[in-house]
């Protein structure tokens, strides 16, 4: 591969200078921080909820366990994991404005007990060599821009015997429902964001970035490539969404 392949990065459908995409994504979510909860709860239907639940129940840690929620930013799954292990949770995401907005959420549903927010590159994480129990991850996986990087530095910071999970779109595994899909995914969402968070282009970025994802069994060569052992993959609504879960042995 060649250097200035190297130096490259999908954005959306388009390819940018690696350097440029991480302010590229910043300036998406600092756009949609304020108004992320509740397109979620437009764009999937409210199926966002079923998945992160579904999500959290594939972690088995207890009250004692160190958790790191990456792009966590406002919190509600970070929420999900206190409540279902009683441990505390470090919510790590790259976006202040995210970040903000979770603080302020949560206080004010009087659910901030046990959690933290930090800044941080899922790149390179603000944490020791292992130290950490448990590193989830809920779409956002297909915002960094060096994932394989990403999935390595989450290897690192594990403890052996720790797991890392992530939720993120997939690929859909049914030929008509797909279809349906992708007319959904580009017709409507951009226009539901320009409607409700008055910003059609984050949203078009939103939908092309599930596409350059990678697909279920190349994201789990990633983590075995990582370093993780007994990955798995559990497709959700026929794939629109995926589980990986992988072991640091």
């Amino acid at each position: 591969m060649s250097a200035a392949k190297q130096e490259e990065a999908n954005f959306g459908f388009k390819r940018v200078d690696a350097t440029a995409k991480e302010g590229m994504v910043r300036g998406v979510f600092s756009s949609v921080a304020s108004s992320y909860d509740i397109m979620n709860d437009l764009m999937s239907g409210g199926m966002h909820r079923v998945w992160k639940n579904e999500f959290v129940r594939k972690v088995r840690v207890g009250k004692d366990a160190a958790i790191l929620d990456l792009a966590g930013g406002t919190g509600d799954i970070a929420v999900r994991l206190h409540e279902r292990t009683g441990a505390h949770v470090t919510i790590c995401d790259i976006n202040a404005d995210m970040l903000k907005v979770g603080r302020a959420r949560q206080f004010d549903a009087g659910k901030s007990e046990g959690l933290r927010f930090v800044a941080g590159n899922a790149e390179h994480l603000p944490v020791p060599d292992s130290s950490l129990d448990v590193i989830t991850i809920g779409f956002g996986l297909r915002n960094v821009t060096n994932i394989q990087q990403a999935l390595t530095d989450a290897f690192r910071a594990l403890r052996p015997g720790g797991q890392f999970v992530c939720l993120e779109f997939s690929s859909v595994t049914n030929p008509l429902l797909k279809k349906m899909y992708d007319e959904y995914s580009f017709r409507a969402i951009p226009w539901i964001g320009e409607l409700v968070a008055k910003d059609k282009d984050s949203y078009q970025y939103l939908v092309e970035s599930i596409r350059m994802f990678p697909k279920q069994e190349a994201l789990k060569k990633m983590m075995e490539t990582a370093g993780f052992a007994r990955v798995t993959y559990t497709n959700l609504s026929f794939g629109v969404v995926a589980i990986h879960e992988g072991w640091k042995i």
